[in-house]
């Protein structure tokens, strides 16, 4: 097993540095949309899953996944080899219980987006002009899932 770089009580303080909330991500589409004219309210804690943002108007709620934490495949997710196991039941808990609280609030007639990291960072980002334009497409039409993540064939360019 591959040797940590960093002390455990350094490893530990910067994970415990990482946001849950009002990440960079969030943020910008947030001062985006709001720009755009929506309204919203951030992370009800009434809602399963404690959505990012909340459009009450329009029945929706919005979420933006680090694509770590949630264990999306794409190429900011890679396995940490140090504590294996732990990390394993981690993510893959978090993407479980992501799928049941996206099953949850369908359910409940909320529509679901889901706006993974890799879609506004890294080789494979989308231009943030045309992520906002798929939010603000959707928040005005009657879909009820989005999904937008990075675009893998501009890794490939």
């Amino acid at each position: 097993m591959p040797t940590d770089i960093v002390t455990a009580a350094t490893r530990s303080r910067m994970m415990s540095g990482i946001r849950g909330k009002n990440t960079k991500p969030e943020l910008a589409i947030r001062s985006a949309l709001h720009r755009e004219g929506f309204r919203f309210r951030l992370h009800r804690k009434d809602l399963p899953g404690r959505p990012d943002l909340v459009f009450p108007r329009h029945h929706a709620v919005l979420f933006v996944h680090g694509c770590f934490w949630h264990g999306h495949d794409c190429h900011l997710f890679r396995w940490p080899t140090t504590r294996q196991e732990f990390w394993r039941n981690k993510i893959e808990g978090n993407a479980a219980r992501d799928k049941k609280q996206r099953a949850a609030l369908l359910d409940a007639g909320w529509r679901v987006a889901i706006l993974w990291e890799c879609a506004t960072k890294g080789r494979t980002r989308l231009p943030f002009p045309e992520v906002v334009e798929a939010c603000v497409m959707w928040l005005n039409s009657d879909e009820r899932l989005l999904e937008i993540e990075g675009d893998e064939t501009r890794a490939a360019r």
